[in-house]
């Protein structure tokens, strides 16, 4: 009988060897049923002898256990995204920006396809995947290694001598594997995906990896690192690396020896990018030496060694056959056109954004109009103008009520967009009830996205409110939630009742009414009640309460739906009245004061503590009405506007004097301090 250990590696070892001819270099050498008789003796194997399990194992691409959420992960170094060049002309300043800060040294270029995917870095160590990493905001991202598992052409182990490196890529959705999944959501009578951008990056944050499997994912690389460096001083060289360990690099790359040569392998992909099997929405051109990449370095959001040469977006001219209104999860309303269909560059446009109704009239379009339509990577495509008058034309006129529930439309003065202001409306119900429940609100633990999802989709909560109905029977009937994590969601949600007035204001979602605002407003009325009540006037009288910020608080509590809920808050037993605990007087009495820059020994926090305790007042902006400036270290454009307006500056030991005298002394500028 054949050793089962050896048996078991030799099988891993064939199946990785056709996983690579097959999704990396699309030239299989077997049937798929032999690589299936393949895969099931593996499992077979695998299943009889646990003991030699391995994560790396080709049969542990796809987990069965599905997750509740995705967590944050801080990446080796940042993943900047890259500045534009729109133009020819664009293209050839930055290289003239690259050659005048090399200072006549040699240089060239390699150019690469920019595909239309969402990014992510993938760790290995000792030659084994270990985790993926969405891009995020480029400083953090979200951990998606059980789905990143399925994607085949990310291998799962390489032959290295790396003992831990990096890989930073794009993960896709080609063209092929997009329509059949639209085609699928067609028979099951769900939305479109827009375009394959979005497929892509939804398909990477589903919450069960074997969905994520069924969508066939791609994954190409285009950065090798060590500790978020580079590990080799040419890019090119990383780039050979990386095909050479058998990942997926886009053979459609070049070395360019100067700009002009960078410009016609833009221009030849930009006339064949619909030959491509993915989409492409440009080409990134990069400095290849690293070492002068790092004497080039980074502005504040971009390397000044790459560049992204973006192409024009895809027009077709269709007609508007009518224009109706979807309610985003904030509340906006915006207009979109429905189209008669038109294929865009491969994909079949029906619909587009209007985005409000001064587009509308800026555009003077009707429904039946002719219209020019742009496609350039939005999730919906814009119209861009009118082409033709339509014989029958049809106005369109923004509706007055929500159509979705029937609530308030309200337009803020200044704002192009006007917003639906029920918190319980279905639109932006799960917005509500994720911001009603976060840590710095009611701080609800354990009630995070797939949850509420759930909760929402099944009709169980229909209102904020209704979270203080929920029991645990209730919620162990949902997935992926057992009678541990079901009793503790309920015991937070009953905790929460104790959270103060400021909090229970800030968690109902009045627009421009957050933390700071809603102490202001609790302190200076004392109750929910004196709130509902105040005329427009009074609510102007809080601390930082302006005519906009009134507007907003008195429009919510005009709206039934929202006075419903308030009631229901009330009798669940939220805190509806707020003991006023900063004094009314002291050495700071009637001062206002800012804080810019780090102190010595006082947190910001502490700070602001300090002088509130004084009975003065901080403010967040500098302005004729600002008494003192606190100045720290690296004090920045505050300290700026406080010397052109003459407002008198502070260092940390000044405010302390302040703070414990009997009345404020009269207190010259100090000198700004130092960064």
């Amino acid at each position: 009988m054949k050793d089962p250990a050896r048996e078991i590696e030799r099988l891993r070892e064939e199946l990785r060897r056709h996983e690579h001819l097959y999704y990396v270099l699309d030239q299989p050498e077997i049937a798929d049923a032999d690589y299936d008789a393949l895969m099931r003796r593996l499992q077979e194997l695998e299943a009889a002898h646990p003991d030699l399990a391995s994560p790396d194992s080709p049969t542990q691409r796809v987990s069965g256990k599905p997750r509740e959420g995705f967590v944050k992960v801080l990446h080796s170094s940042p993943m900047l995204s890259l500045d534009n060049a729109l133009t020819d002309t664009e293209l050839r300043e930055f290289d003239r920006r690259v050659r005048d800060l090399l200072g006549g040294e040699e240089y060239r270029y390699v150019t690469e396809l920019k595909m239309d995917g969402l990014s992510m870095a993938a760790l290995y160590r000792d030659g084994s995947f270990r985790q993926a990493i969405t891009r995020g905001d480029g400083t953090t991202g979200e951990e998606v290694t059980e789905n990143a598992r399925t994607i085949r052409s990310l291998p799962l182990r390489v032959k290295t001598k790396l003992p831990v490196f990096e890989t930073r890529g794009e993960t896709v959705l080609n063209r092929r594997a997009f329509e059949r999944l639209n085609a699928e959501r067609d028979e099951k009578g769900l939305a479109r995906f827009a375009n394959p951008r979005n497929a892509a990056a939804g398909s990477l944050r589903m919450l069960e990896p074997q969905v994520t499997a069924s969508r066939r994912l791609d994954y190409y690389t285009y950065f090798l690192l060590a500790d978020g460096q580079p590990i080799y001083d040419s890019h090119w060289a990383s780039l050979d690396e990386l095909a050479r360990m058998g990942f997926k690099v886009n053979p459609e790359r070049k070395v360019c020896a100067n700009i002009d040569e960078v410009l016609a392998f833009c221009e030849h992909w930009g006339a064949r990018r619909e030959e491509l099997p993915y989409e492409i929405d440009g080409v990134v051109v990069k400095v290849d030496s690293i070492p002068q990449q790092r004497a080039l370095g980074f502005t504040a959001k971009a390397p000044r060694w790459a560049i992204a040469y973006k192409y024009a977006a895809r027009q077709a001219v269709t007609t508007v056959e009518s224009i109706g209104v979807n309610v985003g999860r904030t509340g906006a309303l915006t207009p979109v056109a429905f189209l008669k269909p038109v294929q865009v560059s491969g994909v079949t446009v029906s619909r587009a954004t209007l985005h409000n109704e001064d587009e509308i009239e800026r555009l003077g379009l009707q429904s039946g109009d002719d219209v020019v339509i742009e496609r350039s990577g939005d999730v919906i495509p814009k119209v861009v103008r009118v082409e033709k008058q339509g014989a029958h034309r049809t106005p369109f006129h923004m509706p007055a009520a929500c159509p979705i529930c029937g609530g308030h439309v309200v337009r803020e003065e200044g704002e192009a967009a006007r917003r639906c202001i029920n918190v319980n409306c279905p639109a932006r119900l799960k917005e509500s009830v994720l911001h009603f429940a976060s840590r710095h609100v009611m701080n609800i633990d354990g009630m995070g996205d797939a949850l509420v999802d759930q909760l929402v989709d099944r009709g169980m909560v229909k209102s904020v409110a209704d979270l203080y109905h929920l029991t645990v029977e209730q919620l162990v009937s949902l997935e992926r939630m057992g009678e541990k994590s079901a009793t503790n969601v309920v015991r937070n949600i009953e905790n929460s009742k104790r959270s103060p007035l400021p909090r229970v204001l800030n968690a109902l979602g009045i627009r421009f009414v957050g933390e700071r605002t809603a102490v202001f407003l609790a302190e200076y009325f004392g109750s929910m009640e004196a709130i509902e009540s105040a005329a427009l006037e009074q609510l102007q009288q809080a601390e930082e309460v302006g005519p906009r910020i009134a507007e907003s608080i008195f429009q919510f509590f005009r709206e039934p739906r929202n006075r419903e809920l308030v009631d229901r808050l009330r009798a669940a037993g939220l805190q509806f009245t707020h003991a006023t605990t900063r004094p009314k007087a002291g050495p700071l009495a009637g001062y206002t004061l800012v804080l810019t820059g780090t102190l010595p020994t006082l947190s910001r926090d502490e700070a602001k503590q300090l002088i509130e305790s004084a009975g003065g007042k901080v403010s967040s902006a500098v302005s004729k009405k600002t008494s003192y400036l606190v100045a720290g270290e690296e004090a920045g454009s505050k300290l700026l506007k406080a010397q052109e307006l003459g407002v008198k500056i502070l260092s940390e030991e000044q405010l302390r004097k302040m703070a414990g005298a009997t009345e404020p002394p009269g207190i010259g500028e100090v000198p700004a301090p130092k960064g």
